[in-house]
C-alpha cells in the first residue's frame, strides 16, 4: 500500500504529513521554528533552519507511519505565500534572512511606487494591490540593502524563490542540479507575474529592477517536476500549492460559489469564481484557485494579517495566558466583550481596507475590563475580520454566502465558531480533517502520478465533523459589528 506525503511549511512552523488514499492521516511531525523581529514592522525567518527543520519533520512522519520512503507515491509542498528569500546558486546560502509576508520595511517603496498609478497600479496584470504583503518590493529592498548583491543577481549568481521554490531547491539536489521552479499559486503572489499570460511580466521587472534569471521556472500545480534526491531519493516532487490554494483543494471547494476560511497565524478566504477572472472593486485579491491542467482556476481572497498569531501575542507579550489552549476557557468566563474591542492591525491592515498606516488598539476599555474580555475581544476579531471580507466577496461576486467551510487550527476553538456563525448569520461548517493545507498539497501531487483519478474522487473523502448554526439576532449582530466598525476607524492614520 503506497501513500502521499505533504510538506506544510507555515509561518511559525514546519510539518510533514502523511495521507492514504481515504485523505487519513497516518503519520505527522511538526517543529516550530525562529521568529526574528530586529525592529517594529519587520518579521525574518532563518532559511537555513527552516531547511533544517524540513529535513527533521520529513524523517520524523515517515517514523510516525511506520514507513519507508519507497512506500511514498509522491510529495506534495505547501508553503507561506509572499516570504522572500534570495540565496547564492552556488552555496545554497541565503544572502539574507527570508522576509515574511507580515514585514511592512518596505512601506516606503510602496508608497514610492504608488506615487506614479496609485495603490492599483498594478492590478489589471496582477489581481493586485501595491502593498508591503507581496515579494516584488521585499526582493527590491533585498537587492538595495545587501552589499554586492544587485550586481551579484545582474551576474546571474542569486536565486529568488518563495518558500515552496526554496524547498523544492534543495529536495531535487540544491546547488547540485536543483530544480529552481514555482507554481502559478505561489507565482501569482510575488507582484510580478501577469495573470493573463501565466508568466513573468517584462514591464514589472523593468519597473522593479529585477533580473529575470533570478525567478523560478513557473509551472502548474499538479504535475511530476522531478524526483528528490537525499532523504527521499527518487520520490516524484509532484505537487506545490500556495498554503491558502492548498486548503482551497482541500476542501474541494471545485465549483463556482464554493468558499473556505482557513485560520491561521492569519485568516485567509477564497472563493471560486471558475474561469471568471474577477477584478476586485471592494479590497479583495484576485488569485488562482489552483492550476490543474492547461488553465488555472480563479479565486477572489481576502487576506486578514493577524488572528492566531493574535493569541500568540496574548502569551508571549502580554502573559495573560500560558499557552494558546487556555485562550477559550478564559473568554469563556466572561459573558460577553464587556464593550472591548481589539484590532490587531499589527502589520497594518489587510483586505478588504489595505492601510500600511493603521496601528492595533484596544478600546472601549473601563474599570470593568479584565484580561478575560481583552482574551474574548481577541477571538471576536478574528470573527470580525471576517464577516469584512464575506461582505466585500459578496459585493464583488454577487454571491451571497450560505454556509462556510472552515479549516485550520484555531477551528478548535467552540467558542470562536460559534461567534463566527452568529456574526455572519450563517452556518460555519468543519470538516473531519480540519488541516486540509497539507491535504491539498497531498491532493495535488496524487493526482500527477494517478494516485487518485480525479477531483471528483476527491470529493468524495470530504466529510462534516461539526457545524455550528447561527443564534444571534440581526440586530445584535449589526450593532456588535457596528462597533467593531468605530474600533477599526481608531486605527487609522497612525503611522506617518
Amino acid at each position: 500500500m503506497q501513500y502521499i506525503a505533504a510538506l506544510d511549511q507555515g509561518t511559525t512552523s514546519t510539518r510533514c504529513m502523511v495521507f492514504d488514499h481515504n485523505g487519513n492521516v497516518v503519520g505527522v511531525d511538526q517543529r516550530e521554528h525562529t521568529q526574528i523581529f530586529p525592529q517594529p514592522g519587520w518579521v525574518e525567518h532563518n532559511p537555513a533552519e527552516i531547511w533544517q527543520r524540513t529535513q527533521g519533520v520529513i524523517a520524523g512522519a515517515l517514523a510516525a507511519a511506520n514507513i519507508e520512503k519507497s512506500d511514498l507515491a509522491a510529495l506534495g509542498i505547501t508553503n507561506q505565500r509572499e516570504t522572500t528569500v534570495i540565496w547564492d546558486r552556488h552555496t545554497g546560502k541565503a544572502i539574507y534572512n527570508a522576509l515574511v509576508w507580515q514585514d511592512t520595511r518596505t512601506d516606503a517603496l510602496v508608497r514610492q511606487f504608488a506615487a506614479d498609478g496609485g495603490q492599483d497600479r498594478f492590478r489589471a496584470q496582477t489581481g493586485l494591490p501595491l502593498a508591503t504583503y507581496f515579494s516584488a518590493t521585499k526582493i527590491r529592498w533585498l537587492l538595495d540593502q545587501v552589499e554586492g548583491a544587485q550586481a551579484a543577481a545582474e551576474a546571474g549568481d542569486l536565486l529568488f524563490g518563495t518558500i515552496d521554490c526554496f524547498v523544492a531547491w534543495w529536495l531535487t539536489g540544491g546547488p547540485h542540479g536543483g530544480l529552481h521552479i514555482t507554481d502559478t499559486t505561489n507565482a501569482s503572489r510575488t507582484l510580478l507575474l501577469n495573470l493573463t499570460t501565466g508568466d513573468w511580466d517584462a514591464e514589472l521587472l523593468e519597473i522593479f529592477r529585477i533580473p529575470r534569471s533570478m525567478l523560478p521556472n513557473v509551472r502548474s500545480s499538479s504535475e511530476v517536476y522531478g524526483t528528490c534526491r537525499g532523504q527521499l531519493d527518487g520520490v516524484p516532487l509532484a505537487g506545490i500549492l500556495g498554503d491558502q490554494q492548498a486548503a482551497t483543494v482541500g476542501q474541494v471547494c471545485f465549483e463556482v460559489g464554493e468558499a473556505k476560511n482557513t485560520y491561521g497565524t492569519g485568516n485567509f478566504m477564497l472563493l471560486n469564481t471558475g474561469e471568471r477572472l474577477v477584478q476586485s472593486r471592494h479590497g479583495l485579491i484576485t488569485t488562482p484557485a489552483y492550476h490543474f491542467g492547461k488553465q488555472p482556476t480563479w479565486a477572489l481572497e481576502g487576506s486578514i494579517a493577524v488572528t492566531g498569531s493574535l493569541v500568540q501575542w496574548l502569551r508571549d507579550n502580554l502573559g495573560i495566558i500560558h499557552s494558546a489552549a487556555e485562550v477559550e476557557p478564559l473568554a469563556a468566563s466572561v459573558a460577553d466583550n464587556g464593550g472591548v474591542y481589539l484590532v490587531p492591525a499589527f502589520s497594518g491592515l489587510f483586505a478588504p481596507h489595505w492601510r500600511s498606516d493603521a496601528r492595533g488598539v484596544l478600546v472601549g476599555l473601563t474599570r470593568y475590563a479584565n484580561k478575560a474580555h481583552i482574551a474574548r475581544a481577541a477571538l471576536e476579531a478574528t470573527a470580525y475580520q471576517t464577516r469584512e471580507v464575506v461582505s466585500a466577496m459578496a459585493q464583488d461576486s454577487g454571491v451571497e454566502l450560505t454556509a462556510l467551510k472552515v479549516d485550520g487550527g484555531m477551528v478548535a476553538n467552540e467558542l470562536l465558531m460559534q461567534f463566527q456563525a452568529d456574526i455572519l448569520g450563517v452556518p460555519v461548517v468543519r470538516p473531519k480533517v480540519a488541516e486540509t493545507t497539507a491535504l491539498g498539497a497531498a491532493y495535488a501531487a496524487g493526482l500527477a502520478v494517478g494516485y487518485w483519478a480525479n477531483p471528483a474522487e476527491l470529493r468524495a473523502n470530504w466529510s462534516e465533523s461539526k457545524r455550528w448554526e447561527p443564534q444571534m439576532s440581526s440586530d445584535q449582530r449589526d450593532s456588535l459589528y457596528a462597533q467593531w466598525n468605530k474600533a477599526v476607524q481608531r486605527t487609522l492614520n497612525w503611522q506617518e
